[in-house]
């Protein structure tokens, strides 16, 4: 999986690593067990500060998608409960779907959206 940063964006780095890498997960470019880069690597290879990819692997670990070792560093473990993973995309879509009534982006567009994007995922 190669990561990319925009440096011209608006969102912040540790963002942009961590949407890349649940992006990963979800195409299963990355699975179950999966080592990412060490902090050091990952930093040196993408062109960003230590602290910024340490601030997104500590995201990933509390969101439930990495757990991190000693030994083997931050490591692809999805224990995220459906629950908690259901309400935490329900704040966020509410958000989205506010955005998308704003600039009068219907109902159906939403939905063309939605199966795009899951199509993209396997259809999972």
């Amino acid at each position: 999986m190669v990561i990319e940063i925009d440096f011209n964006s608006d969102e912040a780095f540790y963002v942009q690593l961590r949407n890349q890498i649940v992006i990963g997960i979800a195409t299963s470019d990355l699975k179950e067990g999966d080592t990412l880069p060490s902090v050091r690597q990952l930093a040196e290879v993408v062109g960003i500060n230590m602290h910024t990819v340490n601030k997104a692997y500590s995201l990933l670990r509390q969101e439930g998608f990495v757990q991190v070792d000693r030994r083997k560093g931050a490591v692809i473990a999805l224990d995220m409960d459906k629950i908690r993973a259901m309400e935490e995309i329900q704040r966020e879509l509410k958000v989205l779907l506010a955005k998308a009534s704003c600039k009068s982006i219907s109902r159906a567009e939403i939905h063309e959206m939605i199966d795009e994007i899951y199509r993209d995922y396997g259809g999972r």
